[in-house]
């Protein structure tokens, strides 16, 4: 029995996902994730490890960029094998996918102007990493799959896929291989929600796995419960109204601006918070929150019920979706207080860059911070403190109030995913901790270690393992 996993990109780092799988003269992905820590960004221009051409399959386990948005550059350099996902997936997929190639390209021609003017050359400043019709030749390749369907991808490997309740759609990846007699299980927990959250229904457990890839985000932290965080949402809005100011919330616009619709068309309902204009500024996450409407079978019993006993919380009065350019700078000029909901999630790009210059030097205003923000990016640097940024070419004192609540997190914490791996009816050969920095990792992988026994690593990027 030989089985060979190259550890390409999520290993001590929360982005880049990506896995390479080699057995039975058969080669698939699991993922293939761009890189957005800002010192791990150069990896987004590496070649491919492995010739694309050479690959028989990708298996994507959700449609967050950091799993999904090397795929334009992977199709460009010769893949054209199936990137089988769930249909949630396809549909969200092709919408980042799309806006991310778009903004590739604006940057790059961005940075070559900006460059020109300042007279000074940076890395990749005027070529982008790929562009529109590189991200809709991936659109053909997509072969949706539902969960617990079990589909053979080469002779003897059978893969499946099951609700991993982190977004829309999400799964963790079930690999089945069979070699000579012999049959080996790999477990690929993708991104692993959290129990009792709104909207989608609780992670998938499993009762057996060889061979076991977990994510390790909050690895080395138990996150406050979601009722708690809701209650602090609407206290944060209601300091901020007093004060007269905005409140702007940096946000992915998978999962996190659909749960912020939830939580604020519950808290209007319910008089926690007064009247105020919403704006979800991104159209993105329009287009996104129509797929969730298109998608309802995916729904928790609760969500289910909550659209049968009155309207949608994706609709509720005083809520604009915006989608044009003229419409977002609009805001600005309202003088009474809004909420503005903008990507991206980590101040990378997009329409928040905007909205942080007019709001980062008031002392009025918040920044309400309600995901994870990885090293090295904007939102890092804020959430940390740092007295001036750099945004859009200028730098900023950081006067606005700064509020981060993890509770809002679409990741299980250190406590639940161990409650995931507790599932496991026996021991399994081994455990990969990956999709975390390099401390939380760690910590966790020293964690399940110390409660179970079992043999824990935490592999490193470019690592090889022969699994047996």
């Amino acid at each position: 029995m030989q089985i060979k996993i190259s550890f390409l990109g999520g290993t001590q780092s929360v982005t880049g996902s990506r896995f390479l799988v080699e057995a039975n003269n058969v080669r698939f992905l699991v993922d293939c994730g761009f890189y957005q820590e800002r010192q791990f960004q150069s990896r987004n221009w590496e070649p491919f490890s492995v010739p694309p051409q050479s690959q028989d399959a990708v298996l994507l386990t959700h449609a967050h960029l950091d799993h999904c948005g090397l795929l334009p550059k992977l199709v460009r350099e010769g893949f054209g094998s199936p990137i089988y996902c769930t249909a949630a997936t396809a549909d969200i997929a092709e919408i980042i996918l799309l806006d991310s190639a778009k903004l590739q390209e604006q940057d790059a021609e961005y940075k070559k102007r900006r460059h020109q003017k300042e007279g000074r050359k940076g890395p990749h400043p005027e070529i982008p990493l790929y562009t529109v019709s590189d991200a809709e030749a991936v659109l053909p390749l997509f072969s949706p799959v539902k969960y617990e369907e079990t589909v053979e991808i080469g002779e003897g490997i059978e893969v499946s896929f099951h609700d991993a309740g982190h977004v829309l759609g999400s799964a963790m990846i079930k690999v089945r291989i069979r070699q000579g007699g012999e049959e080996r299980t790999i477990l690929f927990s993708g991104d692993v929600g959290r129990w009792d959250k709104p909207i989608l229904r609780n992670p998938s457990t499993f009762e057996d796995a060889d061979y076991v890839l977990v994510e390790s985000t909050y690895g080395s932290r138990c996150l406050e419960p979601v009722d708690d965080t809701a209650d602090e949402l609407a206290e944060v809005i209601e300091n901020t109204v007093k004060a007269g100011g905005n409140i702007v919330i940096p946000s992915f616009a998978l999962e996190r601006a659909q749960e912020l619709l939830y939580y604020l068309s519950e808290a209007l309902h319910q008089k926690q918070i007064p009247d105020l204009p919403v704006f979800v500024d991104s159209p993105m996450a329009v287009n996104i929150t129509d797929v969730f409407e298109d998608h309802p079978y995916l729904f928790d019993k609760e969500m289910v019920q909550l659209i049968r006993e009155r309207k949608s919380p994706f609709d509720f009065p005083g809520l604009t979706l915006v989608r044009t350019i003229e419409q977002s700078k609009a805001i600005n000029y309202i003088k009474d207080s809004v909420i503005i909901i903008a990507g991206s999630g980590m101040c990378t790009g997009g329409r928040i860059k905007y909205h942080l210059v007019t709001n980062i030097s008031r002392p009025e205003s918040t920044l309400l911070f309600v995901g994870y923000q990885a090293v090295g990016t904007l939102g890092r640097r804020i959430v940390d403190g740092e007295s001036k940024v750099r945004i859009l070419g200028q730098n900023y004192p950081v006067k606005a109030n700064v509020v981060q609540l993890n509770g809002f997190s679409g990741h299980a914490d250190r406590d639940q995913l161990f409650r995931w791996l507790s599932a496991l009816e026996k021991p399994p050969r081994q455990v990969f901790v990956v999709h975390g920095e390099e401390d939380s990792a760690q910590s966790f992988a020293d964690f399940v270690t110390e409660r179970t026994g079992w043999e824990t690593s935490v592999p490193g990027y470019g690592d090889e393992v022969i699994l047996d």
